[in-house]
């Protein structure tokens, strides 16, 4: 016996919108207790297509909400020695999306004499070789392999500045 769409309907709106329907399914979703794993924010950034090593190694702790707010908290205010030097605070905040990090605080570099806040960080998607951090109006675009591992940051930026020792030497060639 077939019903009419009337009656149809009607059977679907007491379905949907009945108590037995509502606490059915949280029955359903209360016995999934897996525990689901917490990602790092070196895992984390991955899977927004950016490297994991955007952030030191002293991470302590961070938060993402759902429309890609962020807070990374460090252990201290420390260096790190890109092909520039890297300054970053003890909170950095900003919104994180796919390929790209915008409304960043805490991160700063420094260009001859002078320290710059770095606005945004971005990359190419499809993934490519570069990776562009936005200081302002400028956009400079930067190798992203040295961005792809962790690392340590230094509390002290003269020592991030001191060359490492040379094994050899160079030989003068003198006529």
């Amino acid at each position: 016996m077939a019903l009419n769409p009337k009656t149809q309907q009607f059977l679907i709106f007491l379905f949907l919108f009945s108590p037995l329907a509502g606490s059915s399914s949280s029955q359903i979703i209360s016995h999934d207790t897996s525990p689901t794993p917490e990602l790092t924010v070196y895992e984390i950034l991955p899977k927004y297509g950016l490297p994991s090593g955007l952030l030191p190694d002293s991470v302590t702790s961070f938060t993402l909400s759902e429309n890609g707010e962020f807070e990374v908290n460090l252990k201290n205010a420390c260096y790190i020695k890109f092909d520039y030097l890297v300054y970053y605070e003890k909170k950095i905040t900003g919104k994180l999306k796919v390929g790209s990090i915008n409304h960043l605080k805490g991160i700063q570099v420094k260009r001859f004499l002078f320290w710059f806040d770095v606005d945004e960080i971005s990359v190419d998607l499809p993934p490519s070789d570069s990776i562009y951090f936005t200081v302002g109006i400028i956009n400079k675009k930067l190798d992203v392999d040295q961005f792809r591992t962790v690392r340590s940051c230094k509390a002290d930026a003269l020592l991030t500045q001191l060359q490492a020792p040379m094994d050899v030497i160079p030989m003068l060639i003198t006529e």
